[in-house]
């Protein structure tokens, strides 16, 4: 059974759903998306963990107290801490993110260590480590001006072209239950937000390579086969390669969590719980 709350953070309220039982698991979803985009996945895991799915700060449920500005990921893994005490305080959590919410995720292990048992992030977005980091950055800042002087469909292609085929078709749903339809709907009106004030912010955030490495025994990189060759592996394995960690391996590409859900959660589980090292 799913439990919805709200929690009262700092320049916010945040839509908060929690679910099954055992040691707290909070589960972050990528640039635009929102608690029921991990249904599938949260819903795997929830003979194991207490699950705790939320909708980021100014995305679907979850209002801003001001108007819409550009996201910073310090703020967001603070509202992940705040989450975790309001679900589980004062216990050693777990926590585990894709995309964006992979970026969130190592933030929030780097500067809170002890509230973590076990990180996993899976496929962070941090052009930043790369060699080539001023060439990927341009790109975001390309797709963002695409999407300022032709629409969001262009920014879309414009994306699309330059990470490659890393998204994969959805499993289809015929008829789609109604919880999904109100997801896509939600996802439609949060893409644009995404790209005016996360994508290029979130691209540009640094791990703390210095911290990570103190806890890197908690913390597993993760990439999907069927992104390898394309852009958004190569954050993962150059952050593994450099805090002397494999790479996991995970189904699908860079929506794997969505498009292999039960494969994706049967991996958390084991990388989060057992030791694959």
């Amino acid at each position: 059974m799913i439990t919805a709350h709200r929690l009262r953070v700092p320049g916010a309220t945040l839509h908060y759903e929690t679910r099954g039982a055992g040691p707290a698991l909070l589960l972050l979803p990528g640039a635009g998306g929102d608690a029921a985009v991990l249904d599938p996945v949260a819903d795997a895991l929830a003979d194991t963990f207490t699950v705790l799915t939320h909708d980021p700060r100014g995305y679907s449920r979850s209002t801003l107290d001001g108007p819409p500005a550009e996201q910073r990921v310090g703020v967001h893994a603070d509202d992940a801490l705040r989450l975790l005490d309001a679900v589980a305080p004062g216990e050693p959590a777990y926590a585990a993110g894709g995309s964006s919410g992979a970026i969130v995720t190592l933030d929030l292990l780097a500067r809170h260590p002890e509230r973590l048992r076990g990180a996993l992030a899976h496929e962070p977005p941090s052009w930043s480590v790369l060699p080539d980091a001023a060439e990927q950055l341009a790109f975001f800042q390309e797709v963002y001006d695409t999407f300022r002087t032709e629409g969001l469909g262009a920014a879309g292609e414009r994306f699309m072209r330059g990470v490659g085929p890393v998204l994969l078709p959805m499993p289809a749903q015929d008829p789609l239950p109604e919880r999904a339809r109100a997801m896509r709907e939600r996802l439609l009106a949060n893409a644009p937000l995404a790209l005016q004030y996360e994508h290029r912010s979130f691209a540009a955030y640094v791990p703390d390579l210095d911290a990570l490495a103190t806890a890197s025994d908690r913390l597993t990189l993760a990439a999907g086969t069927g992104t390898r060759g394309h852009l958004p592996y190569r954050p993962a394995a150059l952050l593994a390669d450099r805090l002397g960690l494999p790479l996991a391996a995970f189904p699908g590409a860079h929506n794997g969590w969505s498009t292999h859900p039960a494969e994706t959660a049967e991996l958390l589980r084991t990388h989060l719980l057992g030791d694959t090292r």
